[in-house]
């Protein structure tokens, strides 16, 4: 049995989100390499309008940009496609009605398209497996429920479902702790939190649970 390392952490280049909307956008450009991130900013609005999603992002658009910039990941999901309930949810009326055609197509072609997704859950224990071998983790969060010790506060200060997309870049199995770039921090600090907290958050009712695993090489983490 392989014992996992005490601790682990990610060398991410912080990139602050610029929208209301494009957090998720924001976490790809921190995945990606200086030279991918330099080529999708500089056609920023180009690839939003062929990717079809224009200023209004889910989990399945993130994995389609991913696979365009060849970005080896899988992703995990409570639902393929849109959950019904979400048609009552304030924060989803606004949106389902542009959206789904879209949403609802990417999931039917993308194993057509070499997309690896997966209608299963998992727990912190299969994340934090995760962050310690192969890279760092997308998450979907409910960002009224995510609170960084560093920032004292929650950032967006919003009540109720917000959904809001981070980047776990490593952990500390003795403090109990995960550490995650906010998108929304403008100084590009690096939050924390226990991951109990940021476990109550990423399954919060509306985020379906998705997390995209990101399989990098191993010279861009230290432990």
């Amino acid at each position: 049995m392989n014992i996992l390392p005490q601790s682990k952490h990610y060398n991410l280049t912080h990139y602050q989100q610029r929208y209301n909307w494009d957090c998720g956008l924001s976490c790809i450009l921190m995945i990606l390499s200086s030279t991918q991130r330099e080529q999708f900013l500089n056609n920023f609005e180009g690839i939003c309008k062929e990717e079809g999603f224009g200023s209004s992002t889910w989990t399945i658009d993130l994995c389609y940009l991913l696979q365009r910039y060849q970005v080896r990941h899988e992703y995990y999901t409570q639902t393929l496609g849109i959950d019904p309930n979400y048609t009552q949810h304030m924060y989803y009326s606004k949106i389902i009605d542009k959206d789904e055609k879209r949403v609802t197509r990417k999931f039917k072609d993308a194993k057509a398209h070499g997309l690896r997704v997966h209608q299963r859950t998992v727990d912190m224990e299969v994340i934090i497996k995760h962050l310690a071998r192969n890279g760092p983790v997308i998450l979907l969060t409910n960002a009224s429920l995510l609170t960084c010790e560093i920032c004292k506060r929650n950032v967006l200060e919003k009540f109720g479902y917000a959904g809001h997309y981070v980047v776990l870049c490593g952990y500390d199995i003795n403090l109990q702790k995960v550490f995650y770039h906010n998108p929304e921090v403008h100084d590009g600090h690096i939050c924390r939190c226990l991951s109990e907290a940021m476990d109550t958050a990423r399954t919060a009712f509306g985020t379906d649970q998705d997390i995209i695993f990101i399989y990098e090489q191993q010279q861009n983490s230290n432990q």
